[in-house]
């Protein structure tokens, strides 16, 4: 690479500098309802009028047929089957658990949408697809409208799922 008046200088290929962004997220009526039962220990989802499919964390309309979804809240298993996966190796700001660890996408009893959080309490190597799973929350004076109720997922005593069980859900 040459500079205006013929000097070579080598290529930047990247730079690093801090950046640091600040924003509000105004909850709407489902999200609240699903972050107030966060901070009861308990997971809310809400139904689809039309094909009854549970969506977790709710929202304010089904993606698939564009109708609102009922205003009952569905109180949802905190027990599920891991579908999806990655071990995460690379450190990160703001996580309940140091890596190795494992995202994983856990279709939780009862839901019909797979709810993304972290896996920890074996060897990430063991972590699987069809593996049942719990949720591990915080101590309850520790409970908030916040995912970080729910420290990370661990492993349970049953049987893996059958990948026909969850595979539409991958």
């Amino acid at each position: 690479m040459l500079r205006p008046g013929g000097d070579r200088v080598s290529e930047v290929r990247s730079i690093v500098t801090p950046i640091r962004l600040e924003y509000e997220f105004t909850a709407g009526e489902a999200a609240q309802n699903f972050l107030h039962g966060l901070a009861e220990g308990k997971l809310l989802g809400r139904r689809c009028p039309v094909d009854g499919k549970i969506y977790l964390p709710a929202r304010g309309s089904c993606p698939e047929h564009a109708v609102s979804l009922t205003t009952d809240s569905v109180e949802i298993a905190d027990r599920g089957t891991v579908t999806t996966f990655c071990i995460v190796r690379i450190p990160a700001e703001n996580l309940s658990v140091d890596p190795p660890f494992v995202a994983a996408h856990v279709l939780l009893d009862g839901a019909d949408i797979p709810f993304f959080h972290v896996v920890h309490g074996c060897p990430p190597e063991e972590v699987r697809m069809g593996m049942r799973v719990r949720a591990h929350w915080v101590p309850e004076a520790e409970l908030g409208p916040t995912l970080r109720s729910i420290e990370y997922f661990e492993p349970i005593d049953e049987p893996d799922a059958s990948f026909e069980s969850f595979q539409e859900h991958l």
